[in-house]
């Protein structure tokens, strides 16, 4: 699966869920997840348990601010403890990331609202090809739609996971 996606700190997610109600984005949910990221050689590798999405993630992507592509292998699983444990003996955390977040659809666009623990309100699309058919061009011109008609600035945008964010948290403490 190959995406492009953009993250963008907001003052208010509230605000910016609003603006795309009104394009009528099919809603998926609330999610009450737990990313639990794994330290590994190269990429990213989390396990997140949620009430909606539940899937080991694996990825790679650059840390540069805007949209930039990402590379994604996705395992879709039940919640089931065993996973964690099995990951937990053989691997160390990284880092666990908490957060609620609001889950929205226009076509292959997914539209993320985040409220992360230490961290605050987050907006993040993903103009997703999951079939491998769509050029990346287009999916880079969707986030730029989106990236407009949501009215967000270049200097709301986060070149960082998350994890980075919180990590970068813990060692200056």
């Amino acid at each position: 699966m190959k995406n492009f996606e953009f993250k963008a700190k907001v003052p208010s997610r509230v605000i910016f869920e609003k603006k795309l109600k009104q394009l009528n984005p099919e809603f998926t949910g609330e999610d009450h997840q737990t990313d639990t990221y794994f330290k590994v050689e190269t990429g990213r590798l989390k396990l997140r348990e949620g009430n909606i999405e539940n899937a080991l993630i694996d990825y790679e992507r650059a840390d540069v601010a805007g949209a930039k592509q990402s590379n994604v292998h996705l395992f879709k699983c039940l919640p089931d403890a065993g996973l964690k444990e099995i990951l937990q003996r053989h691997l160390p955390v990284s880092v666990v990331v908490k957060k609620h977040r609001r889950i929205y659809f226009i076509g292959n666009v997914k539209f993320h609202f985040d409220q992360v623990e230490g961290l605050g309100d987050f907006v993040e699309v993903e103009a997703i090809d999951r079939e491998g058919n769509i050029p990346i061009e287009e999916l880079r011109k969707q986030c730029d739609y989106y990236f407009n008609f949501l009215g967000l600035k270049k200097e709301m945008m986060i070149d960082k996971s998350y994890s980075d964010l919180l990590k970068k948290i813990q060692e200056n403490k």
